[in-house]
């Protein structure tokens, strides 16, 4: 029998892909993207389009597994075989013998839950694992590692994760992408562009690494890592200094203009240019440019906010189409997020109110993500005795990995893991627990790049004995008996869509599960047009216009009017001269986060084992093509092969994440990276690292 099913891919990634998977009795045997959604048109990235590969590899953990008594952690994990197989019954019977004798002896909060954006499906993400954890009492995670500075930063100034539609930029004039690299990780929004530049528009990139969309740019401005803040303030020295704004907009739907006015004066191009790198004649040029082409859209991403003035960046650059008026225009504008299009109901997802129900009789306290290795480590309270991860592989991707590693190391650290396959993390688990992909169950996927919400539906059986993040918590709750006080529980997939969906928002009137079933992906009620969010002021901000001058953020200790600090790891300071080379921790292209590294076709897509240096700073070291060399700083060392390319600039170094345990010593980039927070936001900042790089 052969059937096609419509799903959505789930992965971290602004595309959200509509999908088709031909299903013959009972195994996929193809996937290719649904050429009738209007965004993704037909087309997988390299990594999806091999996906079969994923469900299907003969490295899937599809069993409930127990660490050998016999294998101590972190001393193998190259396969299954520092584990035996073990019942479901056995693995819940062990997380609550364990979750109970640690809670009597310690508190419930001395549990943390640990997960991200292994999954952005709605139920997957965030559901009924929040449900079993704050019913437990269990520390909350407060989830940072990604996005929080950019888009508490993107609150700040218009209210709500919002912008530009994805299918208006095929109606600018001027594109600039800022740290975006489309063509690399937002293709799908790509031919929207191309179809701009066919009438004649003006693609600009501004980033410090000359990405794949660099390389396609008009024009290409590389910028020094942490100074994006500096660059957009001085555009606005120029935009307000010369009577180049939108009087009209801002008078009507601005707050805080002529505090803004003043702060700018302080960033004249001259002055910037010894920050950014960049001439300040070619500030001049851009800002003129920018407003003299109409319509013109920014394409923001969040590589900008992962320094430690990021959220100042992504501020003041949310400022521009705000005094420039662009948001009026089809084709103008400013995207970073779409996400706050959607306010689903989470609330009902996640009840936050079960905390009450718990041990506790309070909501539990908060741990950052963004700083795991000093919460295993030396975290003031209740100390972490079990940690509970799913949906990330924090052994590769949390920052200082060798501070991390040295908590997970801990023998009396319980750590149970719910994984595809035995990553970095699972490395040091007691328990590793069998998890579906995307093919496996249903889902309700919405978008941060675009407004069209789907429903992925279910394509295969669960190989072996894998079970959803749903039912995974819906059984451990049972196991804890708290199903027999809480229908929440009890819920199925289609029930927690529904009640997902039972919220008082305009833009998804009129769309349930039903028609969603029926119709694979509605579009947010924005009218038959283009939707222009902004055009007419009505930003969601407390005063209901942009916030060029933040009460909140003062309120918080933050400078209401934006400002730039050059971070305390950068070329400016005095630790540039034991490391005098800027780091860029990048994502790979083909890669996402530490998702698909263990994939035989993904890896050859990839080299994460180069460092890419200057030529002028690989002279300087004795370094040339090909050579072995050991980058290194307080926190680390990793052994990487210099690539002298010219993608990145003097002064900076690049190199690209992956597992830990497939790379030569043992250690990924983040040996390299810092605990240290963001100006908003608390998130991580991986692109403020210093380091020295000398031949191995």
């Amino acid at each position: 029998m052969k059937k096609q099913v419509f799903a959505a891919c789930p992965h971290d990634c602004p595309d959200a892909c509509g999908v088709l998977i031909t299903v013959e009795d009972g195994k996929a045997t193809r996937i290719q993207g649904d050429p009738s959604h209007p965004i993704t048109r037909g087309f997988l990235c390299a990594k999806v389009t091999k996906y079969l590969d994923r469900v299907y590899s003969p490295g899937r953990v599809l069993y409930p597994m127990r660490r050998k008594k016999s294998v101590a952690k972190g001393t193998g994990g190259r396969d299954a075989g520092d584990f035996e197989r073990i019942s479901w019954d056995s693995a819940f019977d062990q997380i609550h013998e364990r979750f109970t004798a640690i809670s009597r002896e310690y508190g419930s909060e001395a549990i943390l839950p640990y997960s991200y954006g292994g999954t952005l499906g709605v139920l997957n993400n965030a559901s009924m694992d929040q449900r079993f954890f704050h019913r437990l009492g269990a520390s909350q995670l407060d989830r940072t590692i990604c996005a929080t500075a950019g888009g508490e930063a993107l609150i700040s100034v218009i209210g709500r994760k919002m912008g530009t539609e994805p299918e208006a930029f095929r109606h600018s004039k001027y594109i600039i992408a800022w740290g975006a690299n489309i063509h690399g990780n937002n293709i799908h929004l790509w031919p929207f562009v191309e179809e701009a530049r066919r009438k004649g528009a003006k693609l600009i990139v501004i980033d410090p690494y000359k990405t794949r969309t660099a390389a396609c740019a008009d024009w290409y401005l590389p910028i020094n890592p942490g100074t994006d803040v500096a660059l957009a303030l001085a555009m606005m020295h120029v935009i307000i200094g010369e009577d180049l704004y939108d009087a009209d907009f801002v008078s009507k739907y601005t707050l805080g203009f002529d505090a803004l006015r003043e702060r700018v004066k302080q960033y004249p191009p001259e002055k910037v240019a010894q920050w950014t790198g960049i001439a300040a004649e070619d500030i001049r040029k851009l800002t003129h440019e920018y407003v003299g082409a109409r319509p013109a859209a920014i394409r923001l991403n969040y590589g900008v906010q992962r320094c430690e003035n990021g959220g100042s960046a992504v501020r003041a650059i949310a400022m521009l189409p705000c005094i420039t008026g662009s948001w009026k225009e089809l084709g103008g504008g400013l995207q970073l997020s779409v996400s706050g299009s959607w306010q689903l109901n989470s609330s009902a997802l996640t009840r936050p109110d079960l905390m009450q129900r718990s041990p506790l009789g309070r909501a539990a306290r908060m741990v950052n993500m963004s700083e795991l290795g000093k919460a295993l480590t030396q975290l003031q309270g209740p100390p972490i005795k079990a940690i509970f991860v799913y949906n990330s592989n924090p052994a590769a991707v949390a920052p200082n990995h060798n501070h991390v590693i040295r908590g997970f190391e801990r023998l009396d650290l319980f750590t149970v893991v719910h994984e595809q396959f035995f990553t970095d993390t699972t490395d040091y688990a007691d328990l590793v627990l069998p998890a579906t992909t995307f093919f496996e169950h249903k889902e309700l996927q919405t978008s941060y790049g675009h407004y069209f919400l789907q429903v992925s539906n279910q394509a295969i059986a669960p190989l072996g004995e894998c079970r959803s993040n749903v039912d995974l918590f819906r059984a451990l709750a049972a196991r804890f008996g708290f199903d027999k006080e809480e229908a929440c529980f009890r819920q199925s997939a289609d029930e927690m869509i529904d009640e997902a969906l039972s919220v008082e928002n305009p833009l998804l009137e009129g769309i349930d599960r039903e028609r969603l079933e029926e119709e694979h992906f509605v579009r947010i009620n924005a009218g038959d047009g283009p939707f222009l969010p902004f055009a007419d002021g009505n930003f969601f901000t407390p005063s209901g216009k942009a916030e060029l001058y933040s009460e909140s953020l003062a309120a918080l200790g933050v400078d209401p009017v934006v400002q730039f600090v050059p971070p305390s790891e950068s070329r400016h300071v005095e630790q540039a001269k034991l490391y005098p080379l800027e780091l860029l921790a990048r994502k790979a292209d083909n890669f996402l986060n530490s998702t698909f590294c263990n994939l035989p076709a993904t890896q050859a897509l990839e080299s994460p084992d180069l460092l890419e240096i200057h030529e002028a700073d690989a002279s300087a070291r004795g370094i040339r093509e090909g050579d072995a060399v050991r980058v290194f700083n307080a926190r680390g060392s990793v052994k990487l092969r210099a690539r002298v390319n010219g993608a990145t600039q003097r002064g900076v170094v690049a190199a690209r994440l992956n597992w830990a345990k497939l790379s030569a010593d043992g250690a990924n980039i983040n040996a390299l990276t810092s605990e240290k927070l963001t100006d908003i936001g608390r998130a991580a900042t991986f692109y403020s690292t210093l380091v020295e790089v000398e031949r191995a």
